[in-house]
């Protein structure tokens, strides 16, 4: 009964994950937008109003005038609309699914023997270790580099190989799919670490300045709205590498590869490269920026490298003399007795689900033939070492008419 209860929880939870995650891309995808597309008004009035730059649009059968003001308006008009809690929201569900899944049950989902043989408060530990390590160095980095001369190019230098070590160690401590998984809540922690820490607090000095009546220095205020911008614009870049890590982790092909860590790393640089290329190309039809084409060619070049490197051989198993008589349940039991029953059996139903008897598995066959002998995604971790063989028995089994036995 609590694996049921678990399952729901998993699941309620991965939909508001979900659900909050495209709120937060969505708009941070927008505001970047917007700056790249707002022009330096000539009207006097704009001007001295203090807009920076501002744009025409339509949308829903209107027409929208969004300002940027440079400095702080004299006064806000109307109600002023906060964008943190997407931010908050997406971290706060995804940290509660990364706790019902893999913290609940880390003897099972973080930790493989064969790479760490450690208790599940070491490994829950290690792991959150992760998410606190990479935000201080993060933040550390930015604060001593990111304003100086071609600052940003030292701190997405030093953050590429803090990454990169991070995807190596974490590839060597974990079982794969977790590991994949940290990487990319460890950076998307550092996305609302900066939302949190830095972006909404130099907002609020800048509102309260405004609001307080008293004098301020444009100025200084203005080192908020830069500091703020810049890591708004990291989170941009952030997206898509972590986006990629937590989808990337339901690909067994992906994780159990022996060079597993060098796949993440440059899928989630690749994935920075086309998002630099999208953030770029508004600016270039403005005249702003260079061509930004060559970040998605290398991009996109990057990617179809690795589906190259990773195009399997071909199968001797794969190549044999079809089986003329249609294997049966007592050709596949001895397996799934060997390798299945321990989370399938008559003492656990992991996700409610027995493969003890014909009629189990005959009702759960499609599950069974997806998820060991096409995903190969089961058993998870390859805890019970089900060989090559005996997922192409299952495959055998399942395409020579399991269904109608």
């Amino acid at each position: 009964m609590d694996a049921y209860f678990l399952d729901w929880a998993n699941l309620l939870l991965r939909w508001v994950h979900v659900i909050t995650a495209i709120a937060w891309v969505g708009s941070s995808f927008y505001f970047v937008f917007l700056d790249n597309n707002l022009i330096k008004p000539t009207s006097p009035d704009l001007l001295e109003k203090g807009v920076g730059g501002a744009m025409w649009a339509v949308h829903g059968g209107g027409f929208y005038n969004p300002q940027k003001y440079m400095v702080a308006p004299k006064k806000i008009h109307t109600k002023l609309h906060w964008f943190y809690w997407e931010s908050y929201s997406t971290w706060l569900s995804g940290f509660s699914l990364f706790t019902v899944l893999y913290l609940w049950n880390a003897g099972t989902f973080l930790i493989d023997k064969s790479l760490m043989d450690w208790t599940p408060a070491q490994a829950i530990a290690a792991a959150l270790s992760f998410l606190v390590a990479f935000w201080l160095i993060y933040d550390t980095v930015c604060r001593v580099f990111g304003f100086r001369e071609h600052g940003e190019r030292i701190v997405g230098t030093i953050m590429f190989g803090v990454v990169a070590f991070a995807a190596w160690l974490a590839c060597h401590l974990f079982a794969g799919r977790a590991a994949f998984l940290l990487i990319g809540a460890m950076i998307a922690t550092a996305m609302s670490a900066n939302v949190f820490f830095w972006i909404i607090p130099g907002q609020r000095k800048v509102v309260a300045a405004m609001t307080d009546g008293k004098s301020y220095d444009p100025q200084a205020l203005a080192i908020h709205g830069k500091r703020g911008k810049q890591r708004s614009v990291h989170n941009t870049y952030f997206t898509l590498p972590v986006i990629f890590a937590m989808l990337s982790n339901h690909y067994s092909f992906l994780y159990t590869h022996p060079y597993h860590w060098v796949i993440l790393v440059l899928m989630m640089f690749a994935g920075a490269l086309i998002r630099q290329f999208f953030v770029q190309r508004h600016g270039y039809h403005l005249g702003r920026a260079r061509n930004p084409l060559p970040f998605a060619v290398l991009g996109v070049a990057l990617i179809v490298g690795v589906i190259v490197w990773l195009k399997p051989a071909p199968s001797d198993l794969a190549t044999a003399p079809a089986q003329t008589k249609p294997l049966t349940y007592a050709d596949v039991q001895p397996v799934l007795a060997q390798r299945c029953y321990l989370c399938h059996g008559e003492q656990v139903q992991m996700k409610n689900i027995r493969l003890d008897s014909p009629q189990g598995l005959k009702q759960h066959a499609v599950d069974v033939y997806q998820q060991a002998a096409v995903l190969r995604q089961m058993p998870m971790n390859n805890a019970t070492q089900i060989t090559e063989e005996e997922r192409q028995l299952i495959k055998r089994w399942y395409e020579g008419g399991a269904l109608t036995q």
